[in-house]
C-alpha cells in the first residue's frame, strides 16, 4: 500500500512539474501539433507517457505524434518502439535513416561521437517535422540534464549558456520544447521501473564511459549528496539572472555606469546568503580539497 501510494504521490509531482513548465513557458497551444520525439530511453518515454496524461485534461485541444529516428545503430531493437506505440494507442512515425555508419565514417577511433550525432539527428528531425506538419518538437531533456549542459559551456565553452525550456530551432522555422525541464532525473528513473518501460540502450555512445557529461553529471549528484537542495538551487539560479552582477556588456551597460546618488538595495552585494557550514568531512585529509568546496559554494 505505501509504494502504490509513492507511485501516485510521484505521478502527481510529474505531472504538475511538467504541467508547470508547459504553462510558465506557454509551450502548447490551442490546435498545436506536437512532435514527441522518442528515442527509447527513460526520459522520452516519461515525457510521451506525461502528455498522454495532461492532454486529456488541458484546457486546450493538442495533438501529439510520437517520433522515432532509427539510426541503423548495430543491434538496434527494430520491433520495440513500433510494438509499444501500437499497444498505447498514440499516433507515431518512424524515421530510418543510416547516421551509424556516417558518424563512425567521419569520427577518429576513440573520439566522442555525441556531437555529429547529435547535429545529424536535430536536421532529420526538423525535416520531419515540416512533413508532419507539428507545430511543436518536443525533447526529452529535465533539470539535470539542462545544468550539465550550463556546466559544460562553463568549464569547456567559455559561455554562461544552458539547455531553454523553449527556443526556435536553428533554421528559424520550429519552436523546440523541453516539458521536462523542471523534472528531476531521479524522478524519472523510478517512473521508469514503475512503468517498466521496454528501454532500448544508446548503444552508439552508450560505451563512452569518459563522456564529459557523464563526469558533470557525476559532479551534480556529488555536490546534491553533501548539500542537499543545492542543485535545486542551481536550477532556480537560471530563472534569478541579475546582469549586473555578471559581466557581459552587452547585457548590462556598464560603461555608462555613474554614482546616482540613490541607495541600491543589491549594491556591491556579491553573495546574499550566509556561507554554508562546512560539510561533515571537511577535517578529514582525504577529503575533497577546500579550494574545490569553496569554488562550488
Amino acid at each position: 500500500m505505501n509504494e502504490q501510494l509513492e507511485n501516485h504521490k510521484l505521478e502527481k509531482r510529474l505531472c504538475r512539474e511538467v504541467g508547470r513548465a508547459i504553462t510558465d513557458y506557454n509551450m502548447i497551444g490551442e490546435g498545436d501539433r506536437v512532435m514527441v520525439c522518442v528515442s527509447g530511453g527513460k526520459d522520452s518515454y516519461a515525457m510521451l507517457d506525461i502528455l498522454l496524461k495532461l492532454q486529456k485534461r488541458a484546457p486546450v485541444n493538442f495533438e501529439l505524434i510520437a517520433v522515432n529516428l532509427d539510426q541503423k545503430q548495430p543491434g538496434f531493437p527494430e520491433h520495440v518502439l513500433p510494438e509499444y506505440l501500437t499497444k498505447l494507442g498514440v499516433k507515431f512515425h518512424i524515421e530510418n535513416q543510416d547516421t551509424y555508419s556516417i558518424v563512425k565514417r567521419v569520427i577518429p577511433e576513440g573520439k566522442t561521437l555525441c556531437s555529429l550525432c547529435s547535429r545529424l539527428r536535430r536536421g532529420i528531425l526538423y525535416r520531419v517535422a515540416d512533413e508532419l506538419g507539428c507545430t511543436r518538437i518536443a525533447l526529452g531533456h529535465h533539470r539535470d540534464d539542462i545544468l550539465q549542459t550550463l556546466l559544460l559551456n562553463m568549464f569547456f565553452g567559455a559561455k554562461l549558456k544552458g539547455m531553454p525550456a523553449k527556443l526556435v530551432s536553428d533554421d528559424g522555422r520550429h519552436v523546440v520544447i523541453r516539458p521536462m525541464a523542471y523534472v528531476a532525473e531521479k524522478d524519472l528513473s523510478r517512473w521508469a521501473e514503475v512503468q517498466q518501460f521496454p528501454i532500448i540502450p544508446c548503444t552508439l555512445c552508450g560505451s563512452q564511459e569518459n563522456l564529459q557529461r557523464k563526469q558533470v553529471g557525476n559532479l551534480l549528484r556529488e555536490w546534491e549528496s553533501k548539500y542537499p537542495g543545492r542543485v535545486e538551487n542551481m536550477f532556480s539560479a537560471l530563472q534569478n539572472v541579475v546582469p549586473s552582477h555578471l559581466m557581459d556588456r552587452q547585457l548590462f551597460p556598464f560603461g555608462g555606469l555613474e554614482a546616482t546618488g540613490v541607495p541600491d538595495p543589491d549594491g556591491d552585494k556579491a553573495f546574499d546568503s550566509e556561507m554554508p557550514s562546512a560539510p561533515a568531512d571537511a577535517g578529514n585529509p582525504t577529503a575533497a580539497r577546500p579550494v574545490i568546496t569553496i569554488a562550488a559554494q
